[in-house]
């Protein structure tokens, strides 16, 4: 059943901001880049925020559960295009390809997890949210891509996006060495 609480209204809400991001990115105004950011951060906010409020009021859902990596993916997924098509460069592209790979391979095999019954074994871990917290912050910049008070807030996205996917790649081998582990017990 599908439950439509203020959590998962948060995450629907994210869906809906990627056109809002895309059409902000192509205006040709020198606000765009500005509101293309900012909505990705919003976007990211709404991230933190349902997980936060299904907890706290106790709101979870089986529909959230499964609509929120989805909602997460998709709107990072199409920063990281926005981004890769903005610079044409093979090691953003390459950074690009490494963290949408890590997203199909690790939904791919939660699922397959989840159907032998071993879910556990890659529930979410903290690199994971650390990855997540690099991912947003270098899109946030990345996006925007100008520099702020003499603060090049480009290249800092570019350090934090290499953070990101090394996190990534680290975080995809933890996955995979928990799915491959022998059971105990």
């Amino acid at each position: 059943m599908i439950t439509l609480n203020f959590p998962t209204l948060l995450t629907l809400l994210r869906i809906a901001l990627i056109p809002l991001m895309m059409f902000c990115f192509y205006l040709e105004y020198e606000w765009a880049a500005l509101a293309a950011a900012s909505v990705f951060a919003l976007a990211g906010i709404t991230d933190w925020a349902d997980g936060y409020y299904a907890r706290k009021l106790g709101l979870e859902s089986r529909f959230g559960a499964f609509l929120d990596p989805v909602a997460d993916k998709l709107i990072v997924i199409a920063a990281l295009l926005l981004v890769v098509e903005r610079e044409a460069d093979v090691w953003i592209t390459l950074a690009a390809s490494i963290i949408i790979g890590r997203e199909i391979i690790i939904s791919s095999l939660r699922e397959w997890m989840a159907e032998t019954g071993q879910r556990g074994k890659v529930a979410v871990a903290y690199i994971g949210k650390l990855k997540t917290t690099a991912q947003i912050t270098s899109l946030i910049l990345l996006l925007y891509n100008n520099t702020l008070l003499g603060i090049p807030l480009r290249e800092i996205g570019l350090v934090f996006l290499a953070f990101a996917t090394l996190l990534t790649l680290i975080s995809m081998l933890q996955y995979l060495k928990n799915a491959f582990a022998p059971s105990r017990g």
